[in-house]
């Protein structure tokens, strides 16, 4: 199992905490940090059964300086929304577990980190 965290995240942390309560074993991986690949994004984005813009965070500084609330939200735009998260990692909601079953889950609430560890 593997979470992908910012630390500055107060949802991220939580999840964090979560998983050492329960003693999970997982591997924490700072994507701010390091950075996932095109390719990584679009394998996650499989495991959750999401598209690019729906783990968009469309509130942060560079998402409105790439206009992305105006960006189509089709197959044709897909390739394009993978490339702004990769370039762009901090637009990536957070945290997301990639659970051991090869599913994985946006983890914003205890049930949601609980769902994961249940996998």
């Amino acid at each position: 199992m593997e979470i992908w965290i910012n630390p500055a995240c107060s949802k991220c942390r939580s999840a964090v905490q979560l998983l050492d309560a329960e003693g999970a074993d997982y591997t924490v991986r700072r994507y701010l940090e390091d950075v996932p690949t095109e390719d990584e994004i679009r394998d996650v984005l499989d495991r959750l059964g999401l598209e690019p813009w729906d783990i968009t965070r469309t509130q942060e500084a560079a998402a409105k300086e790439l206009g992305l609330k105006e960006w189509p939200r089709d197959a044709a735009a897909r390739d394009r929304w993978v490339t702004a998260l990769a370039e762009h990692p901090k637009l990536i909601q957070r945290p997301i577990i990639t659970a051991d079953d090869g599913t994985a889950v946006v983890a914003r609430t205890d049930e949601a980190v609980r769902d994961a560890l249940s996998r």
